[in-house]
């Protein structure tokens, strides 16, 4: 399995992420992407990579986005040098919080955009209650040839349809999926899919049931995986090959 989308790095796991990491291994978590959130925190990501022989991005997160540096392709230089960085993110739009100022998020989200797709690079995306202005800036700014996953998807049906449809998005489907509350995101599963689905954990938030309420951790993707493989009536093993791959096309350098 593939948990695309953790923090590893998280200081949640500062008291034992050895074991933590030893825990994944034995659930057959076999990669894991850790997701930097701005350049202290993509700099403690890379490092956690290089620690556990894993993966991991460089972005700016909308939370961040009033603090970016001024020339971000310049600051996100030197971790592109590393073959471990697959992706640029998390990057986006949170209007939920508006911990940064809305201008200043559609901005810095632009120019990762730019940096992505002159690096030929993945985008990991964060999106939260912005949903108008989000597709507004992907239909001026992600272009065809670019590839992407909207991380911990939560949206609709027809939300789901669009990323999928209109960008070729992947939908970073995590812990919410097995939630009782979410029959909403099960339908918009069941609308698309397989095809653009990868797992995530997201730890250490957000863990599955029967989990739910306790640090999450890579080792709970299976749970996920196994709600996905109810939820779309496919064999488990299925579900483990089909999001593998999709992981592995999405994350591969150029």
């Amino acid at each position: 399995m593939i948990d695309t989308h953790a923090h590893i790095h998280d200081k949640k796991f500062d008291d034992d992420r050895d074991a933590m990491m030893e825990r994944a291994r034995a659930a057959n978590v076999s990669r894991i992407i850790t997701v930097g959130c701005d350049i202290a925190d993509s700099t403690r990501a890379l490092e956690a990579a290089r620690r556990y022989d894993t993966l991991a991005s460089v972005g700016i997160h909308p939370h961040e986005a009033i603090d970016a540096p001024q020339d971000i392709a310049a600051a996100f230089a030197p971790f592109f040098e590393d073959e471990r960085i697959v992706a640029v993110g998390e990057t986006g739009l949170d209007y939920y919080y508006d911990h940064s100022p809305r201008d200043v998020q559609r901005d810095v989200l632009r120019r990762q955009l730019r940096i992505a797709r002159e690096r030929r690079m993945p985008v990991i995306f964060h999106h939260r209650d912005a949903y108008d202005d989000f597709i507004a800036i992907l239909r001026e700014e992600f272009t065809p040839e670019m590839r992407g996953v909207i991380h911990c998807f939560t949206g609709d049906a027809e939300q789901a349809r669009t990323y999928v449809g209109e960008f070729g998005l992947s939908l970073g489907i995590g812990g919410v999926l097995t939630f009782k509350t979410a029959e909403h995101l099960r339908d918009a599963v069941r609308s698309v899919g397989i095809g653009p689905i990868v797992l995530e954990t997201d730890c250490p938030y957000l863990a599955p049931v029967p989990e739910r309420g306790k640090r999450n951790e890579p080792a709970f993707v299976s749970l996920t995986a196994a709600k996905l493989a109810d939820v779309l009536e496919l064999p488990l093993d299925d579900v483990f090959a089909r999001t593998d791959a999709n992981a592995k096309e999405l994350f591969t350098r150029p």
